[in-house]
């Protein structure tokens, strides 16, 4: 399949073209699946196209026109897919936003991309744009796909997307060859993709993306992770997000995959489970989520069968080590824990957008599923490097595609250097941010602000964000990144936050999580109320020491955690603390929590917290506690280090 849409990529060029040619040679296909009230339905290559087609014409009917943009707002649906479609057939732009992003952000990336039409997932989504008021003067239509709760509202913009169905057909009626006209005016060259940046920094930019290189880079990524028509694919990560762009889109017109659609998120691991997918990409959060639920589960199971499980993994690690398989541990486990996760008939498994820890990374390997390793970025289509085959090397993100090229520049005597690239899929600039554009690109090069080197064997290692790499006060450089993902493996922590930038040693900020560790609470009797309550306890603490501690024993003797505090809430997207895809913005951090920081390095036991807390709903709680500042190692005997890249070579 790949074979023959190479052959003809020349004509084959955007996303209307290549589901117009899959329509009319499968038109009977199974394109999609969505489960909704427990049944799933099914679309096949021509429902796909139907849909395509009528909400083109429909927009076309309301005159919206060639260079528009078409924002989409909600969860992973089909109509979310078939918007997107849509606005490229109407050689327009496509923008997808993140469902829980707030009022501010929406209004923000609505007015920069001036869209004239949001396709609206329900009710919700639509109390937003309604509620922004004239703050998004260009939104003309919003369109929504649930009508559960719609019949209240009276604003002359809301339309209901079966009614645009309705319009399209009627437009079709009437002039019957104008959408086959308007699919073949699309232009690959033109920017059709707008997608947004993560925004670790600041307000997330928007990248503009040429769908004729986008799928080029779709078709480079299935030539290193080959795809057949008919394999399964479970769409469980945001959109908006560039790599589900590249599968849920972009992979699934070209190799034609089946893409699922899940009923809620609450459902995903048993729905994923139902369909038995092919292919899973997951973000690490969403791995360290799934290896938390395991490590949970066995909580709550018979001593023998906790035994086992440590017995099997044993086998399972020192089998990988030797690059085979332990017949007794897929026996007595990783057989049935694969099937119980739904992953019994993965061909590749992916994880990207943030780096995972190699303990992590190795616990899913170890079990059998064949997980692999991505980097890249928004500005570059996606990921340009991957593991490839059996060549996995948990360290890192594997190599790169044979349409991409990277670079390690400015590197130190150790080879670190920062991690430039070039793809096929490359950007053409951000959406008037020419200056942005000019400081990030140089002589055709993108140049990343990650910190990495090449290992002998040709696979590239990222250590971090080049701005994130620190130096203590004795000269000590570490990578925060590193330390937070090995304190993750925990099933204990949610997140985590190390300090230490021109400070005498290493401290972190960290967040239980809640759902496991309630249930530990709740299995030893100790009476809590709520999160921050439970985070207080003096026996969480000495759980989270116990963990902390853990992760030292792996960590040079410089790099080891001093102290640290359990935060009284959840770092949280909507507060500003992490982006959208999970990432910390430290900045954020450290200027929010600025107080806790000096109490920590002042010597403080203590530190008194009164602080109000604003939900997603707009309503407002006061918190008032405090959070005790645990010693782990004693800070007396922290060496001076001086030879700071052997220390991150070890780190890494």
């Amino acid at each position: 399949m790949l074979t023959e849409h190479n052959k003809f990529i020349s004509t084959l060029n955007t996303f209307p073209k290549i589901l117009r040619y899959n329509a009319v040679h499968w038109p009977n296909d199974i394109a999609m699946r969505e489960k909704e009230f427990g049944i799933w339905n099914e679309f096949t290559w021509l429902d796909y196209q139907h849909r395509v087609q009528w909400m083109t014409l429909g927009l076309t009917h309301l005159g919206v026109g060639k260079d528009e943009t078409i924002a989409l707002l909600g969860e992973n649906r089909p109509e979310w897919v078939w918007g997107e479609v849509a606005a490229h057939a109407l050689s327009g732009h496509s923008l997808g936003i993140y469902q829980d992003s707030m009022h501010e952000e929406v209004a923000y990336l609505l007015n920069l991309s001036k869209a004239k039409v949001v396709i609206a997932e329900d009710e919700e989504q639509c109390d937003k744009l309604l509620e922004l008021g004239d703050e998004i003067p260009s939104v003309e239509f919003i369109v929504y796909c649930d009508p559960k709760g719609m019949r209240k509202y009276d604003d002359k913009r809301l339309i209901d997307v079966e009614d645009l169905y309705r319009m399209g057909r009627e437009y079709e009626s009437m002039h019957h060859e104008v959408y086959d006209q308007m699919v073949d005016a699309t232009y690959p060259l033109d920017a059709s993709i707008y997608c947004t940046t993560s925004g670790t920094t600041s307000k997330p930019k928007i990248v503009l993306l040429n769908s004729g290189r986008f799928i080029e880079h779709c078709c480079s990524y299935l030539r290193a992770d080959p795809r057949q028509p008919g394999d399964n694919y479970v769409s469980v990560l945001p959109m908006p997000w560039i790599m589900e762009q590249v599968y849920a889109v972009g992979q699934s017109l070209i190799s034609r995959q089946i893409v699922n659609f899940v009923e809620e998120q609450e459902t995903m691991m048993a729905d994923l489970r139902e369909i038995g997918p092919s292919f899973v990409l997951l973000a690490p959060r969403v791995w360290e989520g799934i290896l938390a639920d395991v490590q949970a589960r066995m909580m709550d199971s018979t001593p023998l069968k906790r035994w086992l499980f440590d017995f099997a993994l044993k086998l399972s690690g020192k089998a990988l080590d030797q690059g085979k398989k332990s017949f007794w541990a897929e026996l007595i486990l990783n057989k049935a824990l694969r099937d119980r996760l739904g992953f019994s008939f993965l061909t590749s498994a992916a994880t990207g957008g943030a780096a995972m820890g190699p303990d992590t990374f190795r616990f899913f390997q170890s079990i059998g599923v064949p997980l692999r390793q991505l980097y890249g970025q928004t500005e570059m289509a996606g990921a340009y490097t991957i593991h490839s085959g059996s060549d996995v090397d948990y360290d890192s993100v594997g190599v790169a595609f044979d349409t991409a090229k990277v670079k390690v520049i400015n590197a130190d005597e150790q080879g670190l250097g920062e991690v430039i690239s070039q793809t096929v899929g490359m950007f053409s600039g951000y959406l008037e941010n020419q200056e942005a554009f000019e400081e990030d690109v140089k002589d055709g090069w993108m140049h990343t602000g990650d910190a990495g080197y090449f290992k002998p064997n040709g696979h590239l290692v990222v250590i971090d964000r080049i701005k994130d790499l620190a130096k203590t006060s004795h000269g000590l450089q570490f990578s925060p990144q590193y330390i937070e993902n090995k304190l993750k493996f925990s099933s204990f922590i949610g997140e985590a936050v190390i300090l230490g930038k021109d400070r005498p040693y290493l401290s972190a900020i960290l967040c239980i999580r809640y759902s496991i560790v309630s249930k530990w609470a709740e299995q030893q009797g100790y009476a809590f109320t709520n999160y921050t309550n439970l985070s207080t306890l003096p026996e969480v603490y000495e759980k989270l020491q116990q963990e902390v501690e853990k992760v030292n024993e792996s960590l040079p003797e410089a790099q080891k955690i001093c102290k640290f505090v359990l935060l009284y809430k959840e770092l949280d997207a909507d507060d500003g603390e992490l982006t959208r895809t999970r990432k910390v913005r430290r900045g954020v951090v450290a200027e929010k929590y600025h107080d806790i920081i000096e109490s920590i390095y002042g010597g403080a036991e203590y530190v008194d917290v009164d602080t109000m807390i604003t939900f997603q709903d707009g309503s407002k709680t006061r918190v008032q506690t405090q959070l005790k500042v645990a010693d782990v190692v004693n800070v007396v005997e922290q060496p001076i280090v001086t030879d700071s890249d052997e220390v991150t070579r070890k780190a890494s």
